[in-house]
């Protein structure tokens, strides 16, 4: 059974996979949540389109001063290391903590174009994947595998979801029970 992890979630302004503008975080030490993070990124490219907007509410207005994503990463890296206890080679030690996402080909993808972006270098960080393990585990008796039915499957009620720190919350407490 998993028991140590980072959930994690984030959403893009818009089809740019670099364009993350909100970015949640939940690390899971021994079966249960130490910290999390939320953080409005301002996105690059800059622009929203209206598919984006319509999924998570968020618009340039909101994101105009906020950090960019360098800034934000380096934030969460710190709360990482400091909740894992990492000293003595962060990028190696990082590198063992799986990263657990709904659907993470996606995130993994937007991370990994957002660290291009800025030139940053990516640690091969190991993403675990909830949608996959609720494809195989419940099959055909969800009705879709979406992260919302897939948390009330779980016991997890996600009230406001696209929201990356709710999204994040809920991927952690469906990893605790199907990963």
């Amino acid at each position: 059974m998993l028991r140590d992890f980072v959930a994690i979630d984030v959403e893009t302004a818009n089809g740019s996979m670099s364009s993350i503008c909100s970015l949640g975080c939940v690390i899971v030490r021994d079966g249960r949540q130490v910290d999390s993070l939320y953080s409005l990124v301002h996105p690059e490219p800059n622009y929203y389109n209206y598919f984006c907007q319509r999924v998570h509410g968020l618009s340039q207005a909101d994101t105009d001063s906020a950090e960019v994503f360098s800034k934000v990463w380096a934030e969460v890296y710190r709360h990482i290391v400091e909740a894992f206890d990492i000293s003595s080679d962060p990028y190696f030690e990082l590198a063992n903590i799986p990263f657990v996402a709904h659907n993470a080909p996606f995130d993994e993808g937007c991370l990994k174009a957002a660290f291009k972006v800025y030139q940053m270098t990516w640690p091969d960080y190991l993403f675990l994947d909830t949608l996959r393990a609720a494809r195989r585990l419940f099959g055909r008796s969800l009705p879709n595998h979406q992260l919302q039915t897939v948390a009330a499957a779980c016991g997890y009620d996600l009230s406001q979801h696209h929201h990356a720190l709710f999204d994040a919350e809920a991927c952690a407490a469906i990893a605790l029970q199907l990963l």
